[in-house]
């Protein structure tokens, strides 16, 4: 079996996975990775959203992934997908929502299945590192709103009106000020000629 036939036996995932898996630090060694990294990717399934840090997180995305699109390409029926889902989700409750939830929000997807956004740094804490882990679709509020096109609306309107008008009282400011400086200038011209005709003639 060649290479092409192989890649059809697995989905694709729709996210950069980096060569070398994260360092995730752990007394109880890999069995214990594996036990942080199940109840991450129980928590993401059931709350949508989770806040967590950056090696935890792009890690336990990876599985969740792969736990989604497996889910869909198989469905319910598949042995092989309803062990992973058992294996994966603690909450057996989930493995449902998995199936009657998220497959058929995903099923007409072309991104990945779901979000990871840099949070902002807490002050006073040593954790600098954390990520915001998100389903697409979750019901929670966007944590990056895009700026709608609000010119038309009647406090801009107002402030831009406001705004012409101070410009303009600048402007004629500005003019006044040029007219008294150009008169000003006239008549010390005119006052020193007439100073220098007189000393002549005397």
């Amino acid at each position: 079996m060649n290479q092409a036939e192989v890649s059809k036996l697995v989905s694709k995932l729709r996210m950069n996975i980096k060569p070398e898996h994260r360092r995730l630090k752990n007394l109880k060694g890999p069995e214990g990775r594996i036990d942080k990294l199940r109840k991450t990717v129980t928590g993401l399934i059931k709350f949508e959203r989770i806040e967590l840090n950056i090696n935890r997180g792009d890690e336990a995305r990876q599985y969740a992934e792969r736990l989604i699109s497996e889910a869909i390409r198989h469905g319910d029926c598949h042995k092989p997908t309803m062990d992973m889902a058992n294996f994966w989700l603690l909450e057996k409750q989930l493995v449902h929502k998995l199936f009657k939830v998220l497959v058929p929000r995903f099923e007409n997807s072309t991104v990945s299945y779901t979000k990871m956004i840099k949070a902002p740094k807490a002050q006073n804490t040593e954790h600098t590192n954390k990520i915001v882990l998100e389903l697409r679709g979750n019901p929670y509020p966007d944590l990056i709103v895009k700026q709608p096109n609000n010119r038309l609306w009647i406090q801009n309107v107002l402030l831009d009106a406001a705004k012409y008008d101070y410009r303009q009282s600048k402007i004629s400011e500005i003019a006044a000020n040029i007219g008294k400086d150009t008169q000003l200038s006239s008549s010390s011209l005119t006052a020193n000629n007439k100073g220098g005709t007189q000393k002549e003639e005397s």
